[in-house]
């Protein structure tokens, strides 16, 4: 590994050494900046070299070495600074999703102790993996009222079956305990609330593999205390 040292505390780190699938997709990512993801890439058998990540000995070197160089540099969002345990978390969850670290990075929270996206992030995730088109949002009801709600609708390409999602009206919103939060945005922007709601249903309900199991950063709002 060649390192060099500038004025500030930014470590460059040759990426040529991370080999395997994932680590071209690190590689790619670092060098696209903030793109959205695309769809994650099977490991072609075979391949050469260990994989960056935490299936062996070497992979977890290197991914410290990724993760060093993230935490000692000044683009990262500042809860990532001087934190290479959270930043090769990060760096893993990058190379599984074949995104950018930065990217990942940005739209990364912790919410009452546990990590939560942002929905525009998961909502980016579906629209640029490939398998769905964009996502389209129906509305219905009274605008303001109880029953005013929306509707995430997307379309599978390999089936052309079109997908709806759980509805979400501002009656579910009340009654869940969300709309009474204190600090709630359900009550400021409800029109956006509706289809954060409305997109992470559909994702939890047709892909849920999208999200790796993690919340929205909405969703960990409204239900934690």
């Amino acid at each position: 590994m060649k390192t060099k040292e500038g004025t500030g505390s930014a470590v460059q780190v040759n990426l040529t050494e991370l080999q395997g699938s994932n680590a071209a997709g690190l590689k790619s990512a670092v060098a696209q900046g903030s793109s959205v993801p695309q769809a994650p890439a099977q490991t072609p058998q075979g391949s050469a070299g260990p994989q960056v990540g935490f299936n062996s000995p070497a992979g977890f070197e290197m991914l410290q070495r990724a993760a060093k160089m993230f935490s000692s540099g000044t683009i990262f969002p500042e809860r990532f600074r001087n934190n290479i345990g959270d930043c090769a978390i990060v760096t893993d969850m990058a190379l599984r999703l074949c995104a950018s670290p930065l990217f990942v990075a940005q739209n990364l929270y912790v919410v009452y102790g546990s990590p939560a996206w942002s929905s525009k992030f998961l909502i980016g995730l579906w629209n640029s993996c490939g398998r769905y088109s964009a996502i389209r949002y129906e509305f219905s009801g009274t605008e303001g009222q109880d029953d005013w709600g929306c509707v995430a609708k997307s379309k599978e390409w390999a089936t052309g079956e079109e997908l709806v999602g759980p509805p979400v009206t501002l009656s579910l919103a009340k009654k869940e305990g969300w709309y009474e939060k204190r600090g709630s945005k359900w009550q400021t922007m409800p029109a956006l609330m509706l289809r954060y709601r409305a997109a992470t249903f559909l994702i939890n309900t047709v892909a849920p593999e999208l999200g790796m199991g993690i919340r929205t950063v909405e969703e960990a709002e409204d239900i934690g205390e």
